[in-house]
């Protein structure tokens, strides 16, 4: 049986066992997509990245990214650590252009404060049509929310920058921390609203030198719940500066810490940067963060 090394990194954090771990095979030259999958599901993480040469010739790398159950487009915390690895291993820092199912993506690698930093461009952000009418008191049901503990001036909504979720604005810190979704409740829901993640934050109380509180869950894809989500802070940023909650500088950049994984023992924090050149033109989002790798080893492929 063909052997393969793979690390297990956690991004998102500068500590072991804390932020969000992630599967990473550095070298997946030979793996079916059968294959990935069982080996993602034997690592047992909310992601497993599997990097490859590009096939695209204006990319350096392309990675292809499966939770135990499914393969999905894109991940922000599984780039970060798949990227970190890239460098342990020797590969110079600067930028590369990743190939993923969502297209293609800049990500950098620099030294920032005696760490190695991975910054992550996400899509162009897109926004749905807010979530109401039986939709949301589906979705509110599942969550075990009451609509009083929704923030009232900010709206429920899918928003995508490669990967969707749902954003949905809750008033009380307590309240997320308080959360014990249905899944099977949300699993049925995605089906019908076409988006596997449920990210419910707020700005109450966030932990100092955050901007916000976080949760999110995506159990039809593997994740009950999932520590510390790169594409969900991507998504909170956007939503943020689309409905001007969040201000950007004289550039037009909007730069926040989002914290998460307080819940599941797990806590980290990703930096968002949300542009947007003028008032009415496009969000582009950016995310970064540390990662410290905690084992390192072979597997064997199916």
């Amino acid at each position: 049986m063909q052997q393969y090394s793979i690390y297990q990194v956690d991004a998102f954090t500068r500590q072991a066992f804390r932020g969000n771990p992630a599967g990473v095979v550095p070298d997946a030259r030979g793996l079916s997509a059968s294959a990935m999958q069982f080996m993602a599901r034997e690592m047992n993480k909310s992601e497993t990245a599997f990097i490859f040469p590009s096939s695209d010739p204006s990319g350096d790398v392309e990675v292809r990214f499966f939770t135990p159950t499914a393969e999905v487009p894109i991940c922000g915390h599984a780039t970060i650590a798949a990227h970190y690895v890239l460098a342990v291993e020797g590969a110079p820092l600067g930028t590369r252009r990743q190939q993923t199912a969502a297209g293609m993506l800049a990500v950098e690698s620099e030294k920032f404060d005696g760490v190695i930093r991975i910054w992550m461009h996400q899509q162009l952000a897109n926004f749905s049509p807010p979530l109401e009418g039986q939709q949301l008191d589906a979705l509110l049901k599942a969550l075990g929310l009451a609509a009083s503990d929704v923030e009232s001036n900010s709206p429920v909504q899918i928003v995508s920058t490669g990967h969707s979720k749902v954003v949905i604005p809750v008033r009380r810190r307590r309240k997320i921390a308080g959360l014990s979704p249905d899944m099977n409740a949300l699993c049925s829901l995605s089906t019908r609203i076409g988006c596997n993640g449920y990210y419910t934050w707020t700005m109450e109380d966030p932990d100092p030198g955050n901007l916000s509180h976080g949760r999110m869950f995506a159990p039809i894809i593997g994740i009950p719940e999932d520590p510390v989500t790169g594409n969900a802070s991507g998504c909170l940023g956007a939503y943020l500066v689309h409905h001007d909650l969040l201000s950007g500088d004289e550039t037009g950049v909007a730069s926040f810490y989002a914290g998460q994984g307080w819940e599941v023992g797990r806590p980290g924090r990703v930096l968002v940067e949300a542009t947007r050149s003028s008032s009415d033109g496009p969000i582009a989002i950016r995310i970064a963060g540390e990662a410290v790798i905690t084992l390192k080893g072979i597997m064997v492929a199916p």
